[in-house]
This record gives structure tokens, sequence and C-alpha cells, in this order.
């Protein structure tokens, strides 16, 4: 499979910290186990092609990279990348007052307006704010994959598995046709000019005939074009030209959300539902579920509705692509680097848990917040295990205007809650007031506050030590590169 995060042996001769390139191996020198000799046969000897098995993720060092698992490395970036709350209050903190600054374009000086202004929320818009972004962050929520989930977990027939996995992907391709069509046209206008002139001339006219298509839902003609011009076109291309550069990573992402957009049919979706109800195990529970029954169900879910009001995404990510290709200083654009990493990492295909943000403008101080909590922790608690409760846990990171960062572990097992607050220094002096305050409003509620402890922070809670789990292959993905 393709290597999504780049964790690949480095190519002999293009590491920059080697300073002397030109070492020659010689078969007298002791430090080279088995050199090669073609006149011999040799032995195996004890290198391995990839790093040490032992490694641990958390490592520093430049030579902790594992180069067998994309899991391993991403826990890594995740380790490594910068706090994204911090980077985001202070990108907020640089223009907050002053919409125009040294090196500022008048564009992104605009958005950046708008953006502060969708910051300015009372308590019922966070509340609606907060409730978007847990549909918009899970796409296989409700009563229909419940069922799914339970049957998958429950049987030892790997058909039935395999239907199901099957259905689930046409379902996450289905649902993610706009983006896959946004992703083809924006590739395919940047190979038009990532290629000579001659090629790129006659690209660019199929490519205002499929976004016309496109732009008309005409799926089968799109994909038509698609698979039987434009790529034969480019195919064609790479043959003559033997380009290696640019334009063959960008056909390599093309040929991928093509074969995206084919398995995302609406066509494709039922024919995997109708393999799903052809299994007994799941006949009954399905019940008489009509195909129109189904896209009715899909098309209003939470999920795609919430993706379609997140205009705080959309709004921020217009802005960071603003700022990134030239409208605002090089700190800003540092800055929105940060984040964007710090996004795509956080919700990665990798990560067995939901992650929120919070940000927003609260009685005149700024606050960004960050929320993390396992999607399963819910349905775990349902059922429980040996007639106790799971439970449930939360990790906040909350950078408050004027007074610092704050973590906050919250852990509820039903009604009974315990949370942990570490604070800045400043607020230190203040924590049984703090202490008191939150057990207050935990009453309030109608929650019973077992343990409540306000201290000093030491350094920022990893998340890894908030939810081990994400290290045990039982709620992570490793896949080997």
């Amino acid at each position: 499979m393709p290597d999504l995060l780049g964790v690949t042996n480095p190519v002999p001769g293009t590491d920059s910290q080697t300073v002397n390139r030109n070492l020659p191996v010689s078969p007298n020198n002791t430090q080279i186990q088995n050199p090669p000799d073609p006149n011999r046969v040799s032995k195996p000897d004890n290198r391995s092609e990839q790093q040490d098995s032992g490694q641990q993720a958390g490592g520093g060092a430049e030579g902790a990279l594992r180069y067998d698992s994309n899991y391993q490395t991403f826990l890594m970036r995740m380790h490594e990348n910068p706090d994204m709350m911090r980077t985001m209050t202070e990108i907020f903190r640089i223009l907050q007052g002053t919409v125009v600054s040294s090196g500022m374009g008048e564009g992104i000086a605009a958005d950046m307006g708008t953006l502060m202004r969708m910051l300015e929320m009372d308590e019922k818009a966070l509340t609606g704010f907060f409730k978007g972004q847990l549909e918009a962050g899970n796409r296989f929520s409700g009563p229909l994959f419940n069922i799914l989930r339970e049957a998958f977990g429950g049987s030892t027939s790997e058909v039935l598995r395999s239907s199901i996995l099957q259905f689930l992907k046409r379902y996450n391709d289905y649902t993610s046709s706009q983006h896959i069509q946004g992703s083809l046209l924006r590739n395919l206008t940047q190979l038009t000019r990532s290629i000579p002139a001659s090629f790129g001339n006659r690209l660019l006219p199929m490519v205002s005939d499929l976004e016309a298509m496109l732009m008309k839902g005409d799926r089968q003609s799109a994909l038509k074009m698609l698979q039987g011009t434009i790529l034969p076109f480019l195919s064609n291309y790479t043959s003559r030209t033997n380009d290696m550069g640019l334009s063959r990573m960008l056909i390599s992402m093309l040929a991928l959300d093509v074969a995206r957009f084919e398995n995302g049919s609406r066509d494709g979706l039922l024919q995997s539902f109708h393999q799903l109800s052809a299994h007994s195990a799941l006949r009954e529970r399905l019940g008489n579920l009509s195909d129109e029954a189904l896209m009715k169900l899909i098309d209003s879910g939470g999920f795609l509705k919430a993706a379609e009001n997140d205009n705080f995404a959309e709004q921020l990510a217009r802005t960071a692509q603003r700022a990134i290709r030239g409208g605002a200083g090089t700190e800003a654009q540092e800055s929105f680097r940060n984040i964007i990493s710090a996004f795509l990492v956080n919700e990665s295909v990798f990560m067995p848990l939901n992650h929120m943000i919070l940000p927003l403008l609260w009685d005149g101080r700024m606050m960004f917040s960050e929320v993390w909590v396992d999607p399963d922790a819910e349905e775990n608690m349902k059922q429980g295990k040996g007639g106790r409760d799971n439970v449930i846990r939360f990790l906040f990171k909350i950078d408050i205007q004027e007074l610092g960062f704050f973590d906050m572990v919250l852990t509820c097992q039903r009604d009974a809650v315990d949370v942990q607050v570490f604070c800045p220094e400043t607020v230190a002096p203040f924590s049984e007031l703090v202490g008191g305050n939150l057990t207050q409003i935990l009453k309030d509620n109608g929650l019973q506050a077992n343990f409540v402890q306000v201290q000093p922070m030491q350094q920022p809670l990893p998340i890894s030590s908030v939810f081990p789990q994400i290290f045990r292959g039982g709620s992570g993905v490793d896949v080997k590169a």
C-alpha cells in the first residue's frame, strides 16, 4: 500500500547529514558484515532493512524512526507536533484588534476579520458549535452503524465481516463525494501547470469539460471522461517524457481519487447494502429497509448536515490557504502551517479518539480549547465488563487569555466524576477556590464530585498518558509500509 507518512528508508547519497559521500566499500573492512562479493554466495548477517523494533515511538532522537510502521511514526509526529492551541492563540493575538499589519494583504485581513467575528459566542451558540463538531467528527453514528458494529464484533464469519467493511468503505466514499470532486479538480488544475505547456494546453479543456459535468451532477459522464480520456492522456504523457517530478505524484493522487469517485457511487452503495441484507445475521436486524429509506437515512444523517454547516473550519482553511500562499507575513505563515499540520495529524485515520476544538471570545476574553474523547466510550459503558461500568475519560487543553495554559482530565463512571486540573503558576494560589467552583458546577448538573484536584502544571500532558490505549493494537491501526 502507499506509504502515507513518508516512512521510507533514505535513498543512499541523499542524507544531508552525511559529510563524506564517497566512502569506498572494502572487503577487508571488519566493520562491514558480509560485503557483496560476486565470486561467492555470502551467508546471512545480522543486518535488517528496518530499524530496531524495540525503539519507542516517543523518542526524540533522529534514529528513533521505525520504517516498518506508519502508525508508530504517526505517534511520533503527534508527540513532536507543535501545540495547536498555543499556536492558534498566538496567531489570533497577533491579529486581534488589527485588521492590517506589516506584510499582510487586504484579502487575508478580510478573512481574519470574518474568522474573529465567528469566535464571538454566547452559551447557546457555544453549545451548538460543540454539538456540531461532535456530529461532524463522527461519520459512523446512528442506529444503522450500531447494528453493523455489533454484528462485526460478534461474528466469526469472515464473509460477513468483509461485507460490512466493503459497505463502510463505499459509504465513506459516498459521503466524501464533494471533497473527492474538489480534490480531482484541484489536482488536475495543478497538473496543467506542472507539465509542459504543449501537454498542459491540451489537458486544460478536458478539465473544463469535467468541471461542467460535475456541476451538472452527471457522474457517469464525468467518470467516463476521467477513465477514458484524462487518465490515458496522462499515461501517454508519462510514457513519452518519463517525467518523475511533481506530475508523477499528482497523477498518483489523481488515480486514487478516481478510484474513490467510482467506489462512492449511489448504485455501488446500494449493491453493497444488498450484500449485507443477504446475511441471515443481519437480515432480521435490518428489517425491510428499502433502498429509498436507506438513502434518506444516509442523506439526512447528522454527519452530512454538520459537515455542510461547519463554517468555522471552512473559513479557517480558506484563511490558512491565503496566508500560506503569501497573503500574510512570515510569522503568520509559520503559525498557520503549524495549525494545519496539527489538524492533519490529530484528525489522522490512525487516531482512535475524537478530537474537537473550541475557539471562542467569551466576555471579551479569548479562549482556545481542544477536547479529546474516546468515541466508543459511551457504547462501552452500556455494555460494561464484569458487572463494572467502563470509564469515560476526557482531556481538555485550554489556553485562556491573560491566565495561561490549563490541562484538565475529566473521568466519569455513570454519575461519579473525578476532575484533575493542571493550572499555570499564577492561578495556583486560587486552587481551593477553583476546586470549589468545579465541585459546585458538577452538583448543579446532577453529578457527584468524587475527587476534584487543582495543582500547578509541571509540563503539558501528552495525549498518550491520558489515553494509553492508542499504543495498543486493540484500538490502533498498525499499517506496514
